[in-house]
């Protein structure tokens, strides 16, 4: 089975094609934040270049957050758009264990931190399994200090990785010395883990409907706290 992979709930857009040959095509920008304007000429892009057509598809897969509200709503509206035009399955992934999964191969604990701004951070913890990573916590939002109270309590030695991470690194660094931090390349959520992690649900027919895709936003839109802010101010 064919698996488009719809990856834009961070700063980086990013879509891939892939099934059990691994993944065929894959599409990544993370500069300019243009995510509804440049998403469907980016999966145009990498069906043409992998020479395979919409028709092919067999299900689509979507990160559903934690992360931007207006990158995930565009990502979501377009899966739900097109699985329902071509009437196969979504396959929901958290943008937290999209970031994880590249880490697999990791012998120590690992955080997947996405900065949510405001000083706050949405993050997961993971351990090592036979073919790939066991969440066990989370996704949970809170301050820098809620991540690295989390982090002295397990008491062990510690890989970070994600924007989130590695934007507060002095602030985490200062806190606790059993901590690294992964590449800058690994930052966002990509697309290409998001088919990988895909495929091995497809086979198990692990897929709802898109009607029952939503997105995990784990807090208010920064607009509708604003505008809570400001009438409990007047």
């Amino acid at each position: 089975m064919l698996i488009l992979g719809i990856e834009t709930a961070t700063p980086q857009v990013s879509c891939a094609l892939g099934g059990h040959e691994g993944v065929l095509g894959l599409f990544e920008l993370a500069r300019g934040r243009r995510h509804a304007e440049l998403l469907t000429p980016a999966i145009e892009f990498v069906c043409r270049q992998a020479d395979v057509t919409l028709g092919e598809i067999g299900s689509i897969a979507v990160d559903v957050g934690p992360g931007l509200f207006t990158g995930m709503r565009v990502g979501i509206a377009t899966a739900k758009a097109m699985a329902q035009a071509l009437r196969v399955p979504v396959i929901p992934v958290t943008s937290l264990d999209l970031l994880a999964l590249p880490l697999r191969y990791a012998d120590r604990l690992i955080g997947a931190v996405i900065d949510a701004r405001r000083g706050e951070v949405y993050h997961a913890f993971y351990r090592q399994v036979p073919g790939g990573v066991q969440r066990l916590d989370g996704p949970a939002l809170g301050s820098v200090d809620d991540l690295v109270a989390d982090l002295v309590a397990m008491g062990e030695e510690a890989l970070l990785v994600g924007d989130g991470a590695l934007r507060h690194r002095e602030q985490i660094s200062a806190a606790t010395r059993r901590v690294d931090f992964a590449e800058q390349w690994l930052a966002y959520p990509s697309a290409a883990p998001l088919v990988q992690l895909a495929h091995a649900r497809a086979l198990r027919e692990d897929w709802v409907q898109p009607a029952e895709v939503h997105p995990q936003y784990l807090r208010k839109p920064d607009a509708e706290i604003n505008w809570t802010t400001r009438e409990s101010a007047r």
